[in-house]
């Protein structure tokens, strides 16, 4: 339980190993940065969890995920200016006691997310 993180590259068909991510703790404009870390092998974040739930708390967060240099490093042939450069999710924690699993479906065209679990 806690807080964690994967992405798929729906283009490929596969995990986004190897995709630089950041995750921010945000108080109205400010954001602070946590960490930087890049996903491992099966495209989630390394360690297990972002936060776990004794150090999760109620408040908002983003995670920004280098998406053109994901695709980029994978070779794929990329306008200049590219569609998509970093995606960056707001979302908020109201419950700390429940686990926040917050994945990404990208492609250099489009991504969608959802609360998983």
């Amino acid at each position: 339980m806690g807080l964690s993180t994967h992405v798929l590259d729906t283009m490929h068909g596969c995990p986004a190993a190897g995709m630089a991510v950041e995750l921010y703790t945000t108080e109205g404009e400010q954001a602070t940065l946590v960490r930087r870390f890049t996903l491992n092998h099966d495209g989630r974040n390394p360690d297990g969890l972002l936060y776990d739930n004794a150090s999760l708390k109620v408040g908002t967060y983003r995670l920004v995920f280098d998406v053109k240099g994901y695709f980029a490093a994978r070779g794929v042939a990329l306008p200049e200016p590219n569609f998509l450069n970093r995606v960056a999710l707001d979302f908020g924690v109201a419950h700390t006691d429940q686990h926040y699993h917050v994945p990404l479906l990208v492609s250099p065209w489009s991504y969608s997310t959802y609360r998983g679990s």
